[in-house]
């Protein structure tokens, strides 16, 4: 094997000592400093506190043997904390379907155990690489991005959201941004973070929806060992991950009225205490929260605390829905169809007419979010250069009777979750990454059509 060298700082993160030796003696001898750790609550610190070129990460720990699930989590909290990072996922159980949900969830590269040598080698380096030629490489602009901003929309209701992003960056104000579910309030919570002078430091997103009422605390404020039963040693929360950086909470229209106030206790404290401690740990956090509900009508329900919508809604930014959008819809759909025809080498490289009329004739009630899974699908399905009607619209929901009349958009959700849990056979996991949902999320949803 030809020896290279790369002075490039790797980190393993594995249960087992066995195995981050071995990876270790193999890839020291490639690159300039390769760490190694056994517990991966310490990821967060190491993530915030070192850069690391790639890190190698295992997919099973303890909590669970085959189905990668921690390992997926581990995946999601290190983007979180460092958007660029290269991670390429380990472990003993894989298989193909394993390995499309690693990359699309983010990862860089997916390695068996028991690995070859020269496989594992040559992975790493890929995946070296390719951060550092991204990292050197000046993009081009994209066609309809507004500035520097990675949202795409030159529509004039999304110029009026831009525009106010744009002006509150500059600030520590808090804002929250009100939207159905897939009009990307993500992206634009982190496009703020990414204009604002914290952009520097780390930008940390929360699903609260996805976060039980026992572990909210521990996962927001953090915790000391002993302070519960699995408490083995003290671990930060979500907003000291964020220290000097900004924290996204998403979903907040769904935590319970307690929480709200165990929440705003902190945020008119500017300080955490962990569970198990009487000790508060002062935070520099930028607030930015969002939902899809009506909150000012939660509000005056008494469903949600007014003095909490006042502390979190300096700034209020609506995200409209695609459907009022529509100068926007075929810019999305090529935008999409460039990034998944790179990404699967795919040869398809422009939209058929067709196409394009019903494009902007449905009504996308996912959104965003709809509209890009369609796309990924046509991508990889598509036979020529140019993606068809049909290649988008597989199960063809674009009728000519249903162009031009109204949607019961109930009912199309009700449908589209339907089709999702059919395919799926029952497995609340798989429908709601098919259907781009958190686990609560599509819960919820379950529950409302009693499905």
């Amino acid at each position: 094997m030809t020896t290279i060298t790369l002075p490039g700082k790797i980190l393993i993160v594995d249960d087992d000592m066995d195995v981050l030796r071995a990876a270790r003696l193999l890839l020291k001898r490639h690159f300039g400093q390769v760490d190694f750790e056994r517990n991966p609550q310490k990821i967060p610190y190491l993530v915030s506190n070192f850069e690391y070129d790639v890190i190698l990460l295992d997919m099973n720990f303890t909590r669970d043997l085959s189905s990668g699930k921690e390992g997926f989590e581990w995946l999601d909290r290190i983007l979180d904390i460092q958007p660029t990072a290269a991670v390429v996922m380990f472990t003993a159980y894989g298989d193909v379907e394993m390995a499309v949900r690693a990359i699309k969830a983010g990862a860089a590269d997916f390695v068996l155990k028991p690995w070859e040598n020269e496989k594992l080698l040559a992975t790493m380096q890929g995946a070296y690489n390719k951060k550092h030629q991204h990292k050197d490489k000046v993009a081009p602009p994209t066609p309809a991005t507004n500035n520097n901003s990675s949202i795409i929309g030159n529509s004039p209701s999304m110029m009026a959201v831009l525009d106010t992003a744009e002006r509150v960056a500059g600030t520590d104000a808090n804002v929250l941004i009100l939207g159905e579910n897939g009009t990307g309030k993500d992206m634009l919570a982190r496009h703020i973070h990414q204009l604002s002078h914290r952009t520097s430091h780390p930008f940390v997103s929360v699903d609260l929806g996805a976060i039980s009422e026992s572990l909210f605390e521990s996962e927001l404020f953090g915790h000391v060992k002993g302070a519960f039963t699995d408490a083995r040693e003290d671990r930060i929360g979500r907003f000291e991950e964020a220290n000097k950086g900004t924290i996204f909470l998403d979903e907040l229209g769904n935590i319970s009225l307690p929480l709200q106030a165990k929440l705003l206790t902190v945020l008119q404290n500017r300080s955490v205490t962990k569970v198990g401690s009487n000790k508060a740990h002062p935070v520099d956090v930028r607030l930015i929260c969002a939902t899809n509900r009506n909150i000012q009508q939660m509000a005056a329900q008494y469903l949600f605390r007014q003095d909490l919508l006042y502390r979190i809604n300096t700034i209020e930014i609506h995200l409209p829905p695609l459907r009022e959008r529509q100068e926007d819809i075929i810019a999305l759909a090529e935008h999409f169809l460039q990034l998944y025809s790179s990404k699967y080498k795919r040869p398809v490289n422009s939209l058929h007419e067709s196409l394009v009329q019903q494009l902007l004739q449905y009504d996308w009630p996912g959104n965003i979010r709809e509209l890009q899974h369609a796309m990924e699908r046509a991508v990889i399905l598509s036979q020529g250069k140019v993606l068809q009607a049909k290649d988008v619209f597989v199960k063809n929901p674009v009728q000519e009777t249903q162009l031009n009349t109204g949607y019961n958009l109930e009912e199309m959700e009700r449908n589209i979750i339907t089709q999702a849990m059919k395919k799926c056979n029952g497995n609340i996991t798989e429908a709601a990454r098919e259907l781009g949902l958190s686990r609560a999320a599509l819960y919820r949803r379950l529950e409302k059509y009693n499905i």
